[in-house]
């Protein structure tokens, strides 16, 4: 039997909305990041703006912590597997919104924070890098897309502590840009990427590649070391 996608993709108007639910944590497994590349390819071949989603109350859990048992070979597979879509929404050459409807924990919060424009829902949601509470060393490429978002203070209170936080403290550390009422983060998402769909391509790409330089370089050359191809 095929196996059915933890993700759907809807292009409408130039948009292309890919909403996460794999009717469990949103956990970023394998099958999940294989699909978010695909979908993301998807979008670059439609040259969409991307609403990056989850379903309410959860934006992603981060990695399925069976991982961690799998043995060495799809440890690494994984990993690099995050880190490749965190690089790939860091560098991708048109707009991505992140619409972050609710939980967003350890790799879930990277892939959030390597997002153009993020929103997310009032709530009683947290959001946070929780490794070394569980007893990991968070990758290279999750330092670099945290040092690239996260105020200086907050970055080192997020990553050395694994402290969660609220939407409104995510929102002063910089997690978020925005936080809006969770009946209305659809609505607002949406019309932020209208509003993107609405400039230029082409220097925005070579804009974001300008000002996120040094940021991608740092991720790629994380993942490589951190994480080698088989």
């Amino acid at each position: 039997m095929p196996t059915t996608s933890p993700l759907t993709y809807d292009l409408a108007d130039s948009i292309a909305t890919i909403t996460m639910d794999d009717g469990k944590a949103n956990v970023m497994s394998l099958t999940m990041l294989e699909a978010l590349a695909d979908a993301f390819d998807r979008a670059e071949a439609d040259r969409a703006v991307v609403v990056l989603t989850g379903r309410h109350g959860l934006f992603s859990a981060g990695y399925d912590l069976a991982v961690f048992d799998a043995g060495a070979a799809e440890i690494v597979r994984t990993l690099r597997a995050g880190g490749d879509i965190v690089h790939r929404i860091m560098s991708f050459p048109f707009p991505v919104v992140a619409s972050c409807t609710g939980h967003a924990i350890a790799q879930g919060a990277f892939t959030l924070l390597a997002a153009d424009v993020r929103i997310g829902a009032a709530g009683a949601f947290k959001i946070g890098l929780n490794e070394v509470a569980i007893g990991l060393t968070i990758p290279h490429y999750g330092i670099e897309a945290a040092r690239m978002r996260l105020t200086p203070a907050w970055c080192n209170h997020a990553t050395i502590t694994g402290a969660f936080y609220s939407p409104p403290d995510a929102l002063v550390a910089g997690f978020l840009d925005r936080v809006v009422e969770a009946e209305s983060l659809h609505d607002q998402t949406q019309s932020e990427a209208r509003r993107l769909a609405g400039i230029d391509m082409t220097a925005h790409a070579a804009t974001k590649l300008r000002v996120r330089a040094s940021a991608i370089r740092a991720v790629r050359d994380g993942i490589d070391r951190e994480f080698p191809a088989a």
